[in-house]
């Protein structure tokens, strides 16, 4: 039983850091077994745990003392690298780095280092990794890059730093064609939405692959600060009405790839103040490619309200 017992009370002092321990615990006999000994569903390595834990001591002792191999890869083909930086440990990434870890080695999903680095607000990290060569440029199976992943986690001091790195690197779209604005404006990211309208180039009424605009996206998500920051911008690139403004384009009535407009979107949010905005400016409900009208999508009492105060009818 003892013996079943060492290999899981190895990993549990490699999770805890407790390097002391954990080389009075390892005989020579063990360190073998240690070395390619796998751990959970994934296969984790004693490197994964350690790493994604930052225990740099314990991650320098199995790597120098144990001769483990840097490049270990699971299951999902996440490195120890993955590990460290997608928790935002500075020093393990370093590490990894200085002992030949490939900076741009790929998990399953295509993912890098830095792309997971850039799901948090850590800096130092993503700095390191693009001082060591990471590609900032390469992208995931969905077509999004490092400063996609960064708008959608609302990092605007990550965004500055990536755009001064790679200016033209806010210029991406995802398989479906959604930019960094329309993750951006989904999301609520207020103050990446006006770095990026500030830094990029983005047109406010540009379409994913499902007709819909980053201003669609803010009114369905009840986002109305940020829809009025896209609506200004749109009006001063180009000296349009605030109704044409609403109108995303043309007119009032543009739609999306299914035949909805703004208004749709807004109701099925279930946004009564978006819903109000658009109606008040003269947008009209017409039927949906499937012949639904807004205001059959109205569920709270405050939406349905809105259409009884506006005498639109059905």
């Amino acid at each position: 039983m003892a013996e079943r017992e060492r290999p899981r009370r190895l990993l549990r002092l490699v999770q805890e850091g407790r390097l002391d321990l954990l080389r009075d615990e390892l005989h020579p006999e063990d360190i073998p077994e240690a070395r390619s000994r796998r751990w959970g569903r994934l296969g984790d390595t004693l490197l994964h745990h350690a790493a994604r834990l930052g225990h740099r001591d314990v991650l320098e002792f199995l790597v120098r003392e144990l001769g483990m191999d840097v490049e270990a890869a699971n299951g999902d083909y996440k490195r120890p690298i993955h590990e460290a930086a997608s928790m935002g440990h500075g020093e393990c990434v370093s590490f990894l780095l200085e002992r030949g870890a490939s900076v741009d080695c790929l998990k399953k999903g295509d993912w890098t280092p830095l792309m997971m680095a850039c799901t948090r607000k850590n800096l130092e990290v993503i700095r390191s990794l693009v001082e060591h060569g990471a590609n900032p440029l390469l992208r995931n199976k969905d077509g999004w890059n490092c400063f996609h992943i960064a708008s959608r986690e609302g990092h605007p001091e990550v965004l500055r730093y990536l755009l001064d790195v790679s200016p033209g690197i806010w210029d991406t779209e995802s398989t479906i064609r959604r930019t960094p604005l329309h993750t951006a404006a989904m999301h609520g990211c207020s103050r990446v939405v006006e770095l990026l309208l500030e830094r990029c180039h983005y047109l406010p009424d540009s379409r994913d692959k499902c007709g819909v605009t980053p201003f669609m996206d803010a009114i369905q998500n009840g986002h109305l600060d940020i829809a009025r920051m896209l609506l200004e911008k749109h009006q001063e690139g180009h000296g349009h009405t605030i109704l044409t403004l609403l109108s995303l384009g043309a007119d009032l009535q543009a739609q999306d790839g299914k035949s909805r407009s703004a208004l749709h979107a807004a109701v099925a949010g279930q946004q009564a103040e978006a819903t109000r905005i658009l109606l008040r400016a003269g947008l009209r409900d017409t039927p949906d490619g499937s012949g639904m009208l807004a205001q059959q999508l109205a569920r709270k009492p405050e939406v349905i309200q809105v259409f009884q105060e506006s005498q639109v009818t059905t």
